[in-house]
């Protein structure tokens, strides 16, 4: 069920905002990059016109030199324009390549990096008017067009102050001789640039950090949608429980080719096997390494009887050890004594065999703890 606005109180999930991203949507503030436009470009007048206002009078100066040999070929003139619409063109190109990777960089630096094409996908929901209309006076919006109304009375205002304090400055420009009525125009114009490029660096301070907080609540989830996530990411425990059961009979059916290893199988006495092995070298206690009910318990003996490994029937040990004994893992302390009986009649069976002992007359039958019998659970109360 979809959560209401009202609902979504809680911040996003890094989930939710990794998500955001590759759907395209981060944190952008647009005064940012229209500093650094202004800044990068200020900056790279400042330090390229001095070079190529050079350039720009050797050029004119030669353009406007004629000789003989100039008029009498015309298409020389042809060739000296090209060569100054080449140069003035790579002058441009540097320009803009410096305040585009200005503007860029302040983009990426805001938000980071975004590979996706899904926000400039076609949606045919975008075009729905009502939809279009509940953007416009949302409050993210809302708060857009205040900080551009302030910003608009913020320049204003500076820039009449400004232009009203240099009045008489502009009218000493034109008493002055050309050079230095360059300089001082130049003069002029950096320290109003300058106080322009105050003012919107005032705006970007203030519109990055609001950026990421619109950006973030749009993102807000409520109480289910985290529920949800939280199950997708951890997966359904039904679906877990099966693939849990699968994997551990997958894991006892490969177990077949580790029975020709024990030393003795127990059996209850058809439904259930498993195969013992204990090397008081290696391991710290014995340790079940097969085990399988039904068909698979017929298969253990079987192939237990091929090697000629004892088969020993303990109905409620066989249980016990299936139900609670971990493959290639010592078994549980609870079961060490019922193991140890089963073990030692086992011994004084092979050593009878071997003609070492008399053959043991009765099979033990070890106490198991009543709690560690699953049959004992079946039965009703």
């Amino acid at each position: 069920m979809e959560s209401s606005s009202q609902d979504r109180q809680l911040p996003a999930t890094q989930r939710k905002l990794d998500q955001a991203r590759r759907d395209g949507q981060a944190a952008r503030s647009k005064d940012l990059p229209h500093l650094a436009v202004l800044g990068t470009g200020g900056v790279a007048l400042l330090l390229l016109a001095p070079a190529g206002f050079e350039r720009m009078r050797a050029a004119l100066a030669q353009a406007f030199h004629f000789n003989a040999n100039s008029i009498a070929q015309p298409g020389d003139m042809l060739a000296r324009l090209s060569a100054y619409a080449q140069l003035g063109l790579i002058g441009c190109a540097i320009f803009s390549a410096i305040v585009l990777f200005a503007a860029i960089g302040t983009t990426v630096a805001t938000g980071g990096w975004v590979a996706s094409l899904k926000s400039i996908t076609p949606d045919l929901g975008r075009l729905n008017p009502l939809s279009g209309i509940g953007n416009l006076v949302s409050r993210q919006q809302l708060v857009n067009v205040a900080k551009l109304v302030l910003m608009s009375a913020l320049l204003g205002t500076v820039g009449y102050m400004f232009a009203a304090g240099s009045l008489r400055t502009i009218a000493q420009l034109a008493m002055q001789q050309s050079p230095a009525g360059l300089a001082a125009m130049g003069d002029w114009l950096v320290t109003g640039l300058s106080l322009v490029m105050l003012v919107v660096l005032a705006a970007a301070l203030v519109d990055v950090p609001l950026q990421t907080y619109f950006h973030r609540a749009k993102l807000r989830m409520s109480h289910q949608e985290i529920k949800q996530e939280h199950k997708e990411a951890d997966g359904d425990p039904h679906t877990k429980g099966r693939q849990r059961k699968t994997a551990r009979e997958i894991a006892q059916r490969s177990s077949i080719t580790a029975v020709p290893r024990a030393d003795f199988i127990l059996m209850n006495p058809t439904h259930f096997a498993v195969a013992m092995r204990y090397d008081e070298k290696e391991m710290s206690a014995p340790q079940v390494i097969s085990k399988g009910a039904d068909l698979l318990a017929m298969k253990i003996r079987e192939i237990a009887n091929q090697h000629s490994i004892p088969v020993v029937q303990s109905p409620m040990l066989a249980r016990a050890l299936y139900a609670h004994a971990e493959l290639d893992q010592p078994i549980p302390a609870s079961l060490y004594t019922a193991v140890a009986q089963v073990l030692a009649y086992v011994y004084r069976f092979e050593a009878a065999l071997r003609g070492e002992a008399p053959m043991p007359l009765v099979v033990p039958e070890p106490f198991v703890p009543p709690e560690l019998d699953p049959l004992n659970k079946m039965k009703p109360a």
